[in-house]
């Protein structure tokens, strides 16, 4: 029942040992007076206490109560609210409580995961993850440093993406997720945002979609987040998706997301391509342009650069049916080398013809035809 989860959580809010604690989201036809509440213990002049931070969309507001019945109270005000999400860390268990639409608890429990001792230099400032080490996702996925670090730098990349307000629901599908723990990172993130959020996994392969289908159901977020196995040029959605993700798909494959999201007119598009064989064929088969014959003489320049026209041709695509465009570094060149990410947002602003020129002059120049301009007709 949730009553008795929420005196659970109220329990461990109260008591020696409270590491963090953060409230988010909201319940199924409530709406709380903040978007987002965050309690902690703190050491100050006049003695301990627990800091609590909210943020009602605009700014954050901080208060410091002391311990007794001024916490008390503080916390049952917080516990009042319609939060549809409470992750609670103590430094034995962390709980992670997340109301159902049918307005009952779903409540997963885990040992604590060892974390560094907080730094008492006021100026010593430890890194602010986007997503929380502590997160029940990373005891599911493994928390190792190198994936931690991919997931914050894609949030970050995320949040640039997006503006300050969504549209709740929002509705986002996974272009060839694989093992999908960036839909999920993704999915725990944007819930932490206030918003409801609903997201379809798309993969080619079925035991990818049982998997992540139990990791789902583990994570108790089985109602909002969903698999199908299917290709992505012929999946059908639930809905007309507002953000679609495409991370790492293989070659074309990246192409063909980036043509559902322009068909299904999405708002936001996020793409790390992974390996570009296509232009790369095509190049091999016919001389460069002059002045440009060293740029593809060699093998290895000639991927290299397939590379960077392949990415460009895309941007130039997308920008042409009616998106802003920015290519950005997704995470440095030492996790991986495929390391670009299209960031896309629909403006519905049509091509100028020189913007239509620049193009066509590119494609003929080099005598391509990209994967995406075929699919886009």
């Amino acid at each position: 029942m949730l009553d008795d989860a929420l005196t659970e959580v109220r329990e461990l809010l109260l008591a020696p040992g409270l590491t963090r604690a953060v409230a988010a989201g909201r319940r199924r036809g409530f709406t709380p007076s903040v978007t987002r509440a965050e309690v902690r213990p703190v050491t100050l002049k006049g003695g301990p206490r627990l800091q609590i931070v909210t943020d009602d969309g605009s700014r954050p507001f901080t208060r410091n109560v002391a311990p007794g019945a001024e916490a008390s109270a503080a916390i049952d005000e917080l516990l009042a609210e319609p939060f549809g999400n409470w992750h609670v860390s103590t430094d034995t268990v962390t709980l992670q409580l997340r109301v159902t639409k049918k307005g009952e608890a779903q409540v997963h429990r885990a040992a604590a995961a060892p974390t560094p001792a907080p730094a008492t230099d006021g100026h010593d400032r430890q890194k602010q993850w986007l997503l929380d080490p502590g997160d029940p996702l990373f005891e599911v996925i493994g928390g190792n440093a190198a994936k931690r670090r991919q997931i914050d730098a894609f949030l970050r990349a995320l949040a640039a993406t997006l503006p300050s307000e969504l549209p709740s629901p929002l509705r986002v599908v996974d272009l060839g997720c694989g093992n999908a723990y960036l839909t999920f990172a993704a999915y725990r993130y944007l819930a932490g945002r206030g918003v409801s959020v609903q997201v379809v996994g798309v993969d080619v392969r079925e035991d990818q979609r049982v998997r992540n289908t139990a990791v789902a159901e583990r994570l108790g977020c089985a109602d909002d987040v969903t698999f199908v196995a299917g290709t992505i040029e012929e999946v059908s959605l639930p809905f007309e998706p507002d953000l679609v993700l495409a991370l790492h798909a293989c070659d074309t494959a990246t192409d063909q997301a980036l043509a559902r999201a322009v068909e299904w007119r999405a708002q936001w598009t996020l793409a790390a391509p992974c390996c570009h064989h296509d232009i790369a064929a095509q190049l091999k088969g016919r001389p460069a342009p002059a002045p440009f014959g060293e740029l593809t003489r060699h093998a290895i320049m000639r991927e290299r650069f397939a590379d960077v026209l392949t990415d460009s041709l895309r941007a130039a695509l997308l920008r042409l049916n009616g998106y802003k465009v920015e290519v950005v570094e997704f995470i440095d060149s030492a996790h991986t080398p495929r390391n670009l990410l299209l960031r896309a947002r629909r403006t519905s602003t049509p091509p100028t013809e020189a913007q239509q020129a620049e193009y066509e002059s590119l494609t003929s120049e080099w005598g391509v035809t990209p994967a995406l301009e075929k699919m886009l007709r």
